[in-house]
């Protein structure tokens, strides 16, 4: 809540993405967004998809905010942050005022109480900033891996969090809900942050937990193409074992993910996912074994365990992981 005790007003800024992550903010799980918000304690003061004002009324409660006339509790940043050409950030002027957007974006970091990211572009530069880069795009407080980005690595909030990265390609709309839920309540410090900035509530899960595929990736039993039942991870691409996030057990609109939709997990939660260096859907190895290895286990470890798994395999799972439904049921107890 603010110092006034009224509710936390929420500025939200989209730079250089697509808008995907408010198309997934909408679909959050109510039916009334703006009311779950208030009631938490929350509004929007400004929304470029989601607010009555445009134009010149915008601008000016934009420029109220950034010159301290009007509190601003929460600034959102949807979208890498173009500092092109030549740091002049003029590839992108936000419109209307002939300024470059990371200009503003600077200004009104500084008045915030809290900042966040909406998304692995805001976060760490994502989509945007792939290839050659040439819009020389990066995240509000990370350019890739690396601590700096637009803020600067040392950028702290008036609440004295650094920047909250709620990364994904796109975000799931409940951890924007409740990270926001979380920062108007007081309800997260920095040890609630992970060494990326990232939420703990859902980074601190593998996406692998709650994977419908779990079984096959137990016994090793691999699909060999896209519409196959098995394991994703061995030829396919599948990061699921490596990406923090928990999109298994927090599934969209109540009955989704990417891996129930039949596609690998590309670790969108992470720094530089945009170029893994490799097809999405492809795994590369190093004499037959995958170099993404889950995050925690030794590499003889897992040599040793898949051996072991795929040694055992029952015949039923062997042969539905390389079919596109079932072909062979389980077996019953007692029923021969």
């Amino acid at each position: 809540m603010t110092d006034a005790g009224g509710p936390a007003n929420i500025l939200w800024l989209q730079s250089g993405g697509c808008g995907g992550c408010t198309m997934s903010l909408l679909c959050a799980e109510t039916q009334d967004l703006a009311g779950r918000l208030a009631g938490a304690g929350l509004r929007f003061l400004w929304h470029p998809a989601l607010s009555e004002e445009s134009g010149g009324e915008a601008l000016a409660l934009i420029e109220d905010c950034a010159e301290g006339r009007r509190p601003l509790d929460v600034l959102c940043v949807e979208g890498s942050l173009l500092r092109g050409p030549g740091g002049t950030g003029r590839f992108h002027l936000f419109s209307g005022t002939g300024v470059p957007t990371i200009d503003w974006v600077r200004r009104l970091a500084a008045r915030a109480r809290h900042v966040v990211a909406v998304g692995s572009c805001a976060a760490f530069g994502g989509i945007t900033s792939g290839g050659i880069n040439p819009t020389d795009a990066c995240g509000l407080q990370y350019d890739g891996h690396q601590r700096g980005g637009l803020l600067g690595s040392g950028f702290r909030a008036g609440d004295g969090l650094p920047v909250v990265n709620v990364a994904g390609c796109p975000i799931h709309p409940e951890w924007v809900v409740l990270t926001l839920c979380l920062l108007a309540s007081g309800q997260m410090a920095e040890g609630d942050l992970d060494n990326l900035g990232r939420p703990r509530f859902y980074a601190d899960h593998l996406v692998h937990h709650g994977c419908p595929r779990n079984e096959y990736y137990e016994f090793k039993a691999s699909a060999e193409k896209p519409s196959d039942l098995g394991c994703l991870m061995e030829h396919m691409g599948c990061k699921g074992t490596q990406a923090h996030a928990d999109c298994n057990q927090r599934l969209w609109n109540g009955s989704g993910s990417c891996l129930r939709g039949g596609y690998s997990c590309i670790n969108c939660t992470a720094p530089a996912f945009e170029d893994p260096g490799h097809p999405f859907h492809q795994t590369p190895k190093v004499a037959g074994i995958p170099i993404g290895l889950p995050s925690d286990m030794p590499k003889a470890w897992f040599v040793a365990l898949a051996a072991l798994s795929k040694s055992a395999t029952p015949r039923r799972v062997r042969e539905n992981a390389t079919s596109d439904h079932p072909r062979v049921p389980p077996e019953q107890k007692g029923q021969k």
